[in-house]
């Protein structure tokens, strides 16, 4: 849930994002996901790849815990 209000995905459920990532993923369709799946698909799915490097750049949290 954090990692979609970080990046804007507030109008799905939690399953629903998670299942919507997992199906662009998921190449083999076997159910489960392999690092080597999950790091080939998001380097090809440029808003993926875009969600993952928002959700582990904290410079805007900081910049809130800093402002007060």
């Amino acid at each position: 849930q954090a990692i979609q209000a970080i990046n804007g995905y507030t109008n799905m459920t939690a399953e629903e994002f998670t299942n919507m990532v997992f199906q662009k993923i998921d190449v083999n369709k076997d159910g489960e996901l392999t690092l080597e799946e999950f790091i080939n698909g998001v380097e090809k799915d440029e808003d993926l790849m875009e969600l993952i490097t928002k959700s582990f750049d904290l410079s805007n949290v900081l910049k809130v815990v800093q402002n007060g």
